[in-house]
């Protein structure tokens, strides 16, 4: 594995099992923010269950795509990512850590040795997103 993007936030309180992560509607709030309209998002939220959640970037269609492969509520969540119709699928782990009107949040997004080039795009991409995210909960 590369060096995983890691980025920390803290954000106003939520969990692994909060609707920020698992409820379409929120999802739309926060995700990939000013990439695109979100077309589609489909969450199936539980272990082993996928979730697809389909972006317009100017006249393509990109579906992210994952499977839910830990949900341990309220601290833990982890998932594969991947894009539909590319061989690469990585894996995200959310731990999320209670302290008083908020949390603390690590991030890691274990990445291929052959996206290692990747790695500081995807930082900025999830920390651009926890900030959202945290702004969607205000």
């Amino acid at each position: 594995m590369s060096p995983p993007a890691s980025p920390a936030a803290s954000t106003p309180l939520l969990s692994a099992s909060s609707p920020a992560w698992l409820d379409p509607e929120k999802v739309r709030r926060w995700f990939a923010p000013g990439l695109g309209e979100m077309v589609r998002i489909e969450i199936d939220a539980r272990v082993g269950g996928t979730f697809s959640f389909v972006q317009r970037r100017g006249s393509d269609d990109v579906d992210h795509t994952g499977e839910y492969l830990e949900l341990v509520r309220p601290r833990r969540l982890a998932f594969s990512w991947g894009v539909r119709n590319t061989p690469d699928v990585s894996r995200v782990l959310v731990e999320i850590m209670p302290l008083g009107t908020g949390c603390d949040l690590a991030l890691t997004h274990e990445l291929d040795p052959a996206w290692a080039d990747f790695a500081s795009r995807a930082e900025a991409a999830w920390a651009a997103m926890l900030d959202a995210m945290a702004a969607a909960l205000d």
